[in-house]
């Protein structure tokens, strides 16, 4: 396995069961955690715009963060959920180019590891109000991070060795696609890097191409080629990206958090937002606010 996988750690933010009727129920979920989900018992389903996967009992579903879905349940459904956040050196997350809902047949290990960091996290579920106004979601993730700093090093050790073996049953699926490192070139492998450590820049094709000493043309078809975006497309992608973790866990404006990820202006900001998203910045953090909490 290629050395750079290990560079990605996982930090818990809530682990519960829980038993869901027909108020859950929830369009354009898209947040800046991972959501883990194992079905015991019920059906519900997971909608994107390509496909709509079954939610049923004896099955791991693994949403990446930033993966756009709905979720619902028109009767009953009772899950075990655990939805963490990743952390890289260079913020290129694992499942970067795998924005995709992922199913598999649990087996009982997978259970038993469950159930077990379950035990070991009482306390972790959602326990908040249903009125997004009564709390600030920043408080709340620093409630998170002070909750996992405070915690024991044998449970830190645990938590992200689970956590690392249920990805790891996600790696291994067909539905995982992972580019060889060795077949993109390391001038494009350093111009996504830099991209992601300059999002509050007002990043050009052209200051990347000369960055690497190629010609702009010739340096956005080898982007295209290896990573299937054209460079611009991948900028604003990320700068997006960032845009939604920050309208998530912060209390930031919407101006800020547009200068913040290197737009110099509002309007701009909203109309690349929008085209990625399908939703306006105002749109998104109202969404936002009203299912984090369920």
């Amino acid at each position: 396995m290629p050395k750079n996988v290990f560079k990605h750690s996982f930090s818990l933010l809530h682990i519960d069961y829980v038993k869901l009727n027909h108020k859950w129920n929830f369009n354009n979920v898209i947040s800046p955690y991972y959501r883990l989900y194992y079905i015991d018992e019920g059906l519900g389903t997971i909608s994107t715009n390509s496909e709509k996967i079954i939610l049923e009992p004896g099955y791991l579903y693994l949403i990446p963060s930033f993966t756009i879905c709905n979720l619902n349940c028109e009767e009953y459904l009772s899950q075990y959920f655990i939805q963490f956040f990743e952390e890289s050196p260079d913020g290129i997350s694992l499942f970067n180019q795998n924005r995709n809902v992922i199913k598999l047949a649990a087996n009982e290990t997978d259970i038993i590891l469950i159930q077990k960091m379950l035990q070991g996290n009482p306390g972790r579920g959602i326990n908040r109000s249903d009125n997004p106004k009564e709390y600030e979601k920043e408080a709340f993730y620093k409630e998170y991070r002070s909750l996992n700093d405070t915690m024991k090093t044998h449970l830190k050790f645990e938590n992200q060795g689970i956590l690392l073996l249920l990805i790891s049953r996600f790696l291994n699926d067909k539905n995982f696609k992972q580019n060889a490192p060795q077949s993109t070139p390391s001038k494009i492998l350093d111009s996504m890097s830099y991209i992601q450590l300059h999002l509050d820049k007002n990043l050009t094709v052209a200051e990347l191409a000369q960055r690497v000493n190629q010609n702009q043309d010739y340096f956005s078809k080898q982007f295209q080629l290896h990573t299937g975006q054209r460079p611009l497309n991948y900028i604003h992608e990320k700068k997006i990206e960032r845009a939604q973790y920050l309208i998530a866990t912060t209390t930031k404006s919407l101006l800020e958090i547009a200068l913040d990820t290197g737009f110099s202006n509002l309007p701009h900001f909203s109309k690349i937002f929008k085209q990625i998203v399908s939703l306006t910045p105002g749109e998104y953090r109202n969404k936002n606010d009203f299912y984090l909490n369920n």
